[in-house]
């Protein structure tokens, strides 16, 4: 991620992003966690999403925006903006986790 500091991305879980194929989805990194609603989109020709997102960030609501799209078979980039605050851009590699619990 662009916009913040590497080491902290991993502050309270392993950073990271899932899409969903209902179009739900959601991500965490640092103290954040946020929940998305994502859209087909394309980008340059490349096949992706358009999402919203609501969450916490330390106990207090945010919400936004964001896009991401097929780098390779194995990576996605894409950009999230904070409503009223950060943005930043992200790269995500596919990751298998067997032992993840949703909330």
């Amino acid at each position: 991620m662009s916009g913040w500091d590497s080491d902290a991305i991993d502050l309270v879980e392993p950073g990271f992003i899932e899409f969903g194929a209902d179009g739900t989805g959601q991500f965490g990194f640092i103290a954040v966690r946020g929940w998305l609603d994502s859209r087909p989109a394309q980008r340059d020709r490349r096949p992706g999403v358009e999402f919203t997102f609501e969450g916490i960030d330390e106990g207090d609501q945010v919400s936004g925006r964001g896009w991401a799209v097929l780098a390779d078979d194995e990576t996605i980039e894409g950009h999230l903006f904070f409503h009223l605050g950060d943005d930043s851009s992200f790269r995500a590699e596919t990751f298998a986790c067997t032992d993840r619990v949703d909330e």
